[in-house]
């Protein structure tokens, strides 16, 4: 007996050794800045993935805010510790391309991986954001949004108006502003988030205005900001002749976190915020009807408004992993394009389908129908070919701006300074900002 068992432990032994050995999955780990629902969703993302084939493992790690994780992602470059991927918000596009030797370019990746890349399948106002002055895409688009307007139906029916009207310039904002406050329906006209993304970077976009020169910061680090034109000194006033009569209420700075509470306790009749809020809205607004409709403009300025500019974050692949990483983040981003992924991805979250194909799908689906103003946002962005006015910013330093114009904003509405002198000195500050980072880049 004992024979016999040694010679079949012996044959056991034999069986293993000329049995293939089992590859692991090549770990990648994606660094994101995504909490809560959206952050959950992503991690599905990268599930689906993971389950989709057996050679690549994508580890979504979350690292805190957006700034939290662009500064974490320089830190662990400079300790070769980096992600192979990492999520940067929109106004990080400078600095990451500034970032010389750091990063991957998505169509140099595509092509190097043999991975199909067709970037012409891309919302135009997307691609054209995060694109070189060749037209080629860096990183690769994936929680895009826009700012809208959000509009109490009630209110504007208990004010006499149609609620299925809403206003379309901000002659009619002045308005309805009035008529509401006047009737009692609401002690407050209108509110907003981002005095920097939606008065500022997007009016000029809208009306066809330069922001700065060299094309807006795409033409290279020597651009310098012209925005205190007439257009925004006007809005800017506008904004505070608007608070002092009692119809426009400030919710604060940058994002406005008291902002939202505003609208929700129908304090305040409308609201422009981010598309990628549709969903907040709708889960707070329980007790009256929403209305979704573009940013208003001022028609004695343009005819026609241009495309409105994109918030959000897109991924960076980061240089310096091993080569086989490259490869599987090639297939995930192949796979992030998928236009089931990201119908899926902008139906759950808010945010834009990136490609026209998951546009299409979302119609197909009846997405659109059954959810009546979830399309207002992909709308205004794709209603015309992207301008150089109108493709976007791009600027090192500019979340430092961004707090410069919520200081110069807040002067203004605290009656320290006129529109003028706030804008004057707004572009003052913010063009040191501008050489502050040229010269530490060129």
């Amino acid at each position: 007996m004992l024979k016999k068992a040694l010679v079949m432990s012996a044959g056991l032994v034999a069986m293993l050794a000329a049995s293939p050995t089992v590859q692991a999955a090549t770990q990648i780990q994606w660094w994101h800045a995504m909490g809560g629902e959206n952050g959950a969703k992503l991690e599905e993302i990268a599930k689906g993935f993971n389950q989709s084939q057996s050679d690549y493992e994508i580890d979504p790690v979350f690292k805190g805010t957006y700034d939290e994780a662009m500064n974490g992602a320089i830190a662990a470059f400079s300790a070769n510790e980096q992600p192979a991927i990492i999520q940067i918000y929109e106004v990080g596009t400078g600095t990451m391309m500034a970032a010389k030797g750091a990063v991957y370019p998505v169509y140099q990746l595509m092509k190097d991986q043999g991975e199909p890349w067709d970037q012409s399948k891309f919302l135009p106002a997307v691609v054209g954001y995060y694109s070189d002055t060749d037209g080629n895409v860096l990183s690769l688009p994936f929680n895009s949004s826009t700012p809208i307007l959000y509009y109490n139906k009630d209110v504007c029916e208990k004010a006499g108006l149609d609620p299925e009207t809403p206003p379309k310039t901000w002659a009619d904002m002045e308005k309805f502003s009035q008529q509401i406050v006047d009737s009692g329906a609401a002690t407050c006209g209108f509110t907003t988030a981002w005095i920097s993304w939606i008065h500022t970077e997007n009016l000029n976009a809208l009306h066809n205005m330069a922001y700065s020169t060299e094309a807006n910061g795409f033409g290279g680090l020597g651009a310098e900001f012209v925005f205190n034109n007439p257009l925004t000194v006007r809005h800017w006033g506008n904004r505070k002749k608007w608070q002092d009569s009692g119809l426009f209420k400030f919710g604060g700075p940058a994002g406005g976190d008291n902002t939202p509470p505003l609208f929700y306790s129908q304090e305040c009749a409308m609201f422009m915020n981010s598309s990628a809020g549709r969903a907040a809205v709708i889960n707070n607004a329980k007790d009256f009807k929403v209305g979704f409709a573009p940013l208003p403009y001022y028609d004695d300025v343009i005819q026609e408004p241009l495309n409105s500019i994109i918030g959000g974050a897109t991924l960076w692949t980061l240089q310096g992993r091993p080569a086989e990483e490259y490869a599987g983040v090639a297939k995930f981003f192949t796979y992030l394009q998928k236009p089931e992924v990201q119908a899926d991805w902008h139906q759950f979250s808010g945010y834009l389908p990136i490609t026209e194909a998951a546009y299409e799908l979302g119609k197909s689906q009846g997405y659109y129908e059954a959810n009546p103003g979830s399309d207002i946002a992909i709308k205004q962005l794709t209603r015309v070919e992207p301008t150089e006015n109108s493709k976007g910013i791009r600027f090192g330093n500019y979340v430092q701006v961004r707090g410069l114009i919520d200081d110069e904003f807040a002067a203004l509405l605290g009656g320290q300074k006129t529109a003028q002198e706030a804008l004057d000195d707004l572009v003052k500050r913010g063009n040191e900002q501008l050489r502050d980072f040229q010269s530490a880049n060129e």
